[in-house]
């Protein structure tokens, strides 16, 4: 396997986190002893990861100046600039002939305690050009819920709730992937998972039954530093 690296996607605005994003990017949050970007490079770094690209954009100094070189987790970190905004991955398109091995790929806002080794070691004897990284979200319907047909009542459920395996935003890809993104032009997951399955190319789906955050809205950043505190607490 080729030197393993990993992108990580910064660029974003955080327009949901307001007025907090006004002053820090989503990836200097604090959570814990440290920052959300502090973790995912902890992870990568116990992955084997040995070199980083963080793609930023208005908030590039500042997560510049605090994460530098990278040699407080013992690997290489390059900054790369959106100068306009590309979708969730339209942003790796540039990073193509960068990215020449297996690549993990993650979004800046995710608080989260998976194992990134254990999902390589899944892929390794498996490979896909794509592996999504899923956690179970339940969803609840606070109102009572009618089942109806030609004007009568069929069935009745009261505060019904679902659950579903959720993209976590964390990806494992090798440069196969790039069959599917267009060059430099905005494109989404969303696109990506739709011209993959449209096409039949294989993707590889990796359970993580641990903790996972994202932390795009307020409520979910205080959850993620609410969970961080605990487990700080049980390791005292």
């Amino acid at each position: 396997m080729s030197e393993l690296k990993a992108v990580i996607q910064a660029g974003g605005r955080g327009t949901r986190l307001a007025p907090y994003s006004t002053v820090l990017p989503k990836a200097l949050m604090p959570i814990g002893e440290g920052t959300v970007i502090d973790s995912l490079l902890d992870q990568f770094s116990a992955a084997g990861v040995s070199s980083v690209l963080i793609t930023v954009s208005k908030f590039g100094p500042l997560i510049r100046s605090y994460c530098g070189d990278g040699s407080r987790w013992g690997m290489e970190i390059e900054y790369i600039t959106e100068s306009e905004p590309l979708g969730t991955i339209g942003p790796l398109s540039p990073l193509r002939d960068r990215l020449d091995g297996p690549f993990f790929v993650t979004n800046s806002d995710v608080a989260t305690d998976l194992a990134l080794k254990d999902v390589l070691a899944a892929y390794e004897p498996n490979p896909a050009p794509l592996t999504v990284v899923v956690t179970r979200q339940t969803v609840g319907i606070a109102y009572g819920v009618l089942d109806h047909a030609a004007g009568q009542a069929t069935g009745f459920r009261e505060k019904p709730t679902e659950e579903f395996w959720v993209s976590t935003g964390i990806y494992l890809m090798d440069p196969d992937v790039f069959d599917h993104i267009p060059p430099n032009a905005p494109f989404g997951f969303d696109q990506l998972m739709r011209s993959m399955l449209a096409s039949g190319t294989r993707i590889n789906v990796f359970e993580h039954e641990g903790r996972w955050t994202d932390i795009g809205r307020i409520e979910d950043l205080r959850r993620a530093q609410e969970q961080a505190a605990a487990t700080l607490v049980d390791r005292r």
